[in-house]
């Protein structure tokens, strides 16, 4: 046991062996009607349940506890329309050029095209940049496990995204580095993941997919 400040005592919450079953039921039902959603409603959605997502997403665990992610928030429309504009141009070249028979092939099912208007229709965008390393006192320090701990906090970002009511998608226009310029992040930041948030449009359409069942993605050692 720790005796100095560096430690703290652990208050987490803990349940009885029935709850516990019942919560994970009720969480998994609840996160089973997640969806990705292309097209959005152009409703308002209050900046503080925008707010309260990220820190959410800021919670995840890290390397090192070096958290090394930020979390660009754009809703200005000029700049929504810039960052449409230069992932479209990237999606045109990926889907005329880049993309290989059988990748074009398993996107059939999804009906995406180059085009992307959610990114101007959609309240929010979230970039999330991944830091690769920090800048301290003109020194560079060492951030660990960075794709890993930005991905965590990801995950963590969408099931708070599902849990306010929101729909949101991962996009990963290739390459992004078109998103450094636009938001004029530093040396130290990479792109990671592009998430328009908000409501979903009225009688929006979703693929008719079905998730791989349980035996399929766990593999048991008793």
């Amino acid at each position: 046991m720790h005796h100095d400040d560096a430690f703290i005592p652990y208050t987490g919450t803990t349940f009885t062996t029935e709850e516990s079953a019942q919560r994970s039921l009720d969480y998994f039902n609840f996160h089973n009607r997640r969806r990705s959603v292309r097209e959005y409603s152009d409703r308002p959605v209050p900046l503080e349940v925008i707010e309260q997502v990220i820190k959410t997403a800021g919670t995840a665990p890290s390397g090192a506890h070096k958290q090394p992610w930020t979390f660009c928030l754009v809703s200005n429309p000029d700049t929504k329309k810039a960052i449409r504009e230069a992932a479209e141009a990237e999606e045109y070249e990926s889907y005329t050029k880049r993309m290989s028979d059988q990748w074009l092939k398993d996107l059939e099912p999804f009906g995406t095209n180059w085009k992307k208007p959610f990114l101007e229709i959609a309240p929010y965008l979230i970039i999330v940049f991944k830091r690769a390393y920090e800048m301290v006192d003109g020194e560079k320090w060492q951030n660990y496990y960075v794709n890993e701990s930005v991905g965590i906090a990801c995950g963590m970002l969408i099931s708070a995204i599902h849990n306010a009511g929101l729909v949101t998608l991962t996009h990963t226009p290739s390459p992004m580095n078109f998103l450094t310029k636009i938001l004029d992040r530093p040396d130290n930041e990479r792109p990671f993941l592009l998430l328009p948030v908000g409501y979903p449009k009225e009688g929006v359409q979703v693929p008719n997919l079905e998730r791989k069942n349980f035996d399929e993605i766990c593999q048991k050692y008793d």
